[in-house]
């Protein structure tokens, strides 16, 4: 089956990239140019440029062009999305390692965060994202048993905690603290970072409409890894 055309100027724009032909800031080719090689409306040319915008392929310059971006993955600070589905978007190859999926008495910190009583029982699990291969994400994750009671009994290679958790209690707020973070001896090595690599740590806790539903670090190697976002304001 024939690839839709803008999916076919992803596609390409995607395999120059990888090929090292374009590298970081350069310019890619504009939708008029698209337009002329693809043999396509401007409309197709400019979906395969904005989608690749969003994923934080591209980086679009007004009045300057479309160019490729740096080479950190990027999230947004302003949605939460699945992690898996960010680097897919890159056209990056996805996997999962979990490192731990038990149950643990909940000390004063986490048993605050999920509004749980101290020494209550919560859900634990830890599990390490990767992109290409590589560490990108160390995600430990605290959840409230009382409303995700089959936690325990998932396959996390298989669907990440964010995607779980969003069926079966849809987020209805979630809050975020990011902090730069010198990783300890244990996150080093399950990063496979050195001492001296910075990272980026993020904390989120989210709510269903029942009461918060997990509360989690998100810790990213410093040099593969920065947060964006694009706010527009109306009058």
């Amino acid at each position: 089956m024939a690839l839709a055309k803008f999916a076919e100027i992803k596609q390409f724009i995607l395999a120059r990239i990888e090929a090292g032909e374009w590298e970081e800031n350069a310019r890619v080719p504009s939708e008029n140019q698209l337009t002329e090689m693809f043999n396509c409306s401007r409309m197709t040319a400019r979906r395969a440029l904005t989608e690749l915008v969003d994923a934080g392929i591209l980086e679009r310059t007004q009045g300057l062009g479309t160019f490729v971006a740096g080479l950190k993955s990027q999230s947004s600070l302003l949605n939460i999305r699945n992690i898996a589905d960010e680097i897919k978007e890159r056209g990056h190859g996805y996997t999962v390692k979990q490192l731990e999926l038990t149950q643990i008495e909940a000390i004063a910190p986490i048993a605050i965060a999920l509004g749980l009583e101290v020494g209550s029982s919560v859900f634990y699990s830890v599990l390490i994202h990767c992109e290409q291969g590589l560490p990108l994400q160390l995600e430990e994750r605290f959840v409230n048993p009382h409303l995700i009671p089959e936690y325990l009994s998932q396959n996390f290679t298989q669907q990440t905690p964010h995607e779980y958790l969003s069926q079966v209690a849809p987020l209805t707020e979630a809050r975020h603290t990011v902090e730069a973070i010198i990783a300890s001896e244990q996150i080093q090595q399950r990063l496979e970072i050195s001492a001296t690599e910075p990272c980026l740590q993020i904390i989120r806790r989210t709510w269903s409409r029942k009461g918060v539903v997990s509360f989690a670090r998100l810790v990213h190697p410093g040099s593969k890894f920065r947060l964006g976002g694009h706010l527009t304001f109306k009058r």
